[in-house]
């Protein structure tokens, strides 16, 4: 029988091709738009991981209720032994220790005098240590655009786009001009080391990145961090994970009323990124039953004017003694075959652009230019197994629906009508 079905399907394109195109069409949109939508929330939720939040991140309680502020006077203290005791109790995660903070980056000239200055948007990380994975995990030995990465106390590397506005060569000397922990002044020198481009418009305008060493230095914050930042495996996000890991540790110190004490929070529980990614989903599920909706429209409009051309066809078939059940089925069953090779091809061509834009993504420069979203300014697609899938659902869902509606009219016809039909 399905054989039967696919040659009569075949040999009268007027029942296949136009609907076998608008299905295809249909679900080559449903994939390239699902994974465009995950290729951006995925960007957006991996590059705030490795910037800002981590998997988890470790503040004090009074750091986290004003976190947006980067106070460094709530900073975690005695952070060696701490991270010790992170190592143990959870070694399957790397810790990073860091510290953010603002001021002012002013290079003098041969007198000493100013000669351009600018504020920057600074963060500390371990880069000389040897056992620290942040160099890798940020990527920034391919992000240097002049010079190289700190090899010594006192280097820093500043954004490139910061160096050219303000004239700056490497091996100058950068004075920075910002507050320590206790509220006073802190003013040290630094030698620009190399200068880097992230490719993410928030900190390509003004940013330094200085070893973290050098910063407790400057800015009075010996054995401190304003935050421990805690990646999973292979930067391998897991919600269940790490909502679990955060319940147990917050647990130790649920009890304490001490501002000071640490909060562990979750990538998701930060930036409002949980709920950027409860609206992703909405939208695509907006987007898919939209689909859904405007496809089997279209098909049941074309399902009407083909039943209206096949009307004397079905005709005989009733006549010569098949069930109007029979033949309705057989209607679907043929909808069904139309919707698996509309949603083959549809998928194919789909998840092959996909690719593409995976492979070589969209610059979209314009799109976040001025914003201080943490997100490339590239923009990729990212496909994943739902993506071989998903097309499936309009692609059969919308094809049966329009069948089965411009099907009904052959209950509502009487068989004589129906035959009356193969006289005109």
């Amino acid at each position: 029988m399905t054989w039967f079905l696919l040659k009569g399907l075949l040999r009268d394109r007027h029942r296949s091709l136009f609907p076998i195109l608008i299905i295809a069409g249909g679900v080559m949109i449903t994939i390239l738009s699902y994974c465009w939508m995950m290729g951006v929330i995925d960007d957006f939720a991996t590059t705030n991981a490795k910037l800002d939040t981590g998997h988890v991140k470790i503040m004090t309680r009074a750091y986290a209720d004003i976190s947006s502020q980067v106070p460094n006077d709530f900073a975690l203290i005695s952070v060696t032994g701490f991270l010790n005791t992170l190592k143990k109790d959870y070694p399957r995660l790397d810790w990073a220790p860091r510290i953010k903070f603002g001021g002012l980056l002013d290079f003098p000239d041969e007198y000493g005098e100013t000669r351009a200055q600018g504020p920057v948007v600074g963060l500390g990380m371990d880069l000389l240590s040897g056992d620290s994975q942040e160099k890798q995990r940020l990527g920034l030995e391919k992000a240097v655009i002049n010079g190289r990465l700190p090899q010594s106390r006192g280097e820093i590397i500043i954004s490139e786009k910061f160096a050219t506005d303000l004239g700056v060569d490497i091996g100058e000397t950068a004075t920075l001009i910002s507050a320590t922990a206790n509220g006073g002044m802190a003013i040290q020198n630094f030698i620009v080391a190399g200068t880097i481009k992230f490719g993410i418009a928030a900190l390509d305008r003004n940013a330094m990145i200085a070893d973290i060493a050098d910063i407790q230095y400057a800015l009075d914050m010996e054995n401190s961090a304003g935050e421990i930042l805690g990646y999973l495996p292979n930067m391998m996000y897991n919600e269940k994970t790490a909502s679990r890991m955060a319940s147990q540790f917050n647990a130790r110190f649920s009890g304490s009323a001490d501002d000071q004490a640490p909060v562990m929070m979750t990538l998701r529980e930060q930036n409002n990124i949980g709920e950027l990614l409860d609206i992703v989903n909405m939208e695509i599920f907006i987007i898919i039953g939209g689909l859904i909706f405007v496809m089997s429209i279209v098909l049941w409009n074309a399902g009407l004017m083909s039943g209206l051309r096949r009307y004397g066809e079905v005709g005989v078939r009733l006549a010569v003694g098949e069930s109007k059940g029979h033949v309705y089925r057989t209607m679907i069953y043929e909808s069904f075959l139309i919707g698996i090779i509309g949603s083959v091809l549809g998928t194919v061509i789909g998840v092959s652009v996909s690719y593409y834009f995976q492979t070589h993504g969209m610059d979209m420069p314009g799109v976040i230019k001025g914003s201080n979203m943490l997100m490339s300014n590239k923009m990729r697609a990212i496909v994943t197994p739902a993506s071989y899938y998903i097309g499936l659902i309009p692609g059969l869902i919308a094809t049966l629906l329009g069948t089965m509606i411009a099907g009904i009219g052959i209950f509502k016809r009487q068989t004589s009508q129906l035959f009356k039909e193969l006289e005109t």
